[in-house]
């Protein structure tokens, strides 16, 4: 009971990383349509919104990635994968988290620190005028989306593990239909 209460806890994270995902994307939609009709309308270019736009779209793919892994919606080759049962699919999908998700993705948050620490100890910002300052920010989204990343992991870890000893029901290990 207490790993299926800790999956739980852990997929409400990724649900609320999944609905900042989708706050910062409506946003990001208004600044593209702002930025559109200033550059078309008034014929005024800001380097400031359209730097905002790759850096909301950086930080909408990276806070929805731990979401998309909850949600099963992350992408595999499962020709031999759909066929197996349930059980079968709890082992593969905990050693791809063990030998795979894990281990990359506590690497690239390890040094994504020193990426932005770097960033905000140099003061950088834009090099173009008009361009963001405090370029850190942004930055410091990929450490902590691949921290947020293996705690996703963790909670996909937990289901597969759930499954395999029988706490969770089989026919709650779906794989997405395409």
């Amino acid at each position: 009971m207490f790993l299926l209460r800790l999956e739980q806890v852990i997929n409400s994270f990724s649900d609320l990383l999944g609905k900042i995902s989708a706050v910062l994307f409506v946003i990001m939609l208004f600044n593209v349509f702002i930025d559109v009709v200033m550059r078309y309308v008034f014929n005024d270019v800001s380097i400031g919104m359209q730097e905002l736009e790759w850096h909301l779209y950086a930080a909408v793919f990276l806070l929805g990635v731990p979401f998309t892994l909850k949600a099963g919606g992350h992408v595999r080759v499962d020709l031999i994968y759909e066929r197996l049962s349930a059980k079968s699919k709890a082992v593969i999908d905990m050693l791809g988290c063990l030998i795979l998700l894990f281990p990359f993705c506590a690497l690239v948050g390890w040094y994504g620190i020193d990426f932005a620490r770097e960033s905000f100890e140099l003061g950088e910002m834009s090099g173009d005028p008009g361009g963001l300052p405090y370029r850190w920010i942004i930055k410091s989204v990929i450490p902590f989306a691949f921290f947020a990343m293996l705690i996703s992991g963790i909670g996909f870890f937990l289901k597969s593990l759930n499954i395999f000893l029988g706490i969770r029901p089989e026919e709650h290990y779906q794989t997405p239909q395409h």
